[in-house]
């Protein structure tokens, strides 16, 4: 079976506007990601407790899991408007960051233009040793905990 999908040009605008003492001192920035073939859009009720939001590995996509090498693209946005979540990103070494995400905010996660979440990140428990090879860690999940109370994420996620 062949597909019908026609490949297209994701184009990702960061608008910052503000302007001070009478001045603009806004900001636009866009990039485009060509060959889009893949989307999921997607809102998660997130708990109190721990709970798996994506996954990436080299066999097996299917919901809310994707190819490693084909993710271009990862936006993570909080819809509360008064609770934070915590995200817990994990590479295929088993070591983890985490960031807070308070309420109203997004998170873009910078996947490998070629090589989408493989060797894009390196979490340690000591201090690395940064060059430009340092990072050869695959993302292989990102999840997700809410502070006080549930809290809705928007997930967005493209790939070719």
């Amino acid at each position: 079976m062949g597909t019908t999908i026609t490949p297209a040009s994701l184009v990702v605008t960061l608008l910052e506007e503000i302007s001070l003492n009478g001045q603009d001192k806004g900001s636009t920035n866009a990039f485009t990601i060509a060959s889009v073939t893949e989307i999921q859009q997607r809102i998660v009720a997130v708990p109190t407790s721990e709970i798996n939001i994506l996954s990436f590995q080299a066999t097996n996509p299917g919901a809310g899991t994707f190819d490693e090498a084909d993710v271009r693209y990862i936006r993570i946005t909080n819809k509360d408007d008064t609770n934070h979540v915590v995200l817990v990103f994990t590479d295929d070494g088993s070591t983890e960051f985490i960031l807070k995400l308070d309420a109203g905010k997004s998170f873009i996660w910078g996947c490998d233009n070629s090589g989408g979440v493989v060797d894009n990140m390196l979490a340690a428990g000591s201090a690395i040793t940064v060059n430009s090879t340092a990072m050869s860690g695959d993302l292989v999940t990102i999840s997700a905990i809410a502070d006080t109370a549930e809290c809705d994420l928007e997930l967005f996620v493209a790939g070719v």
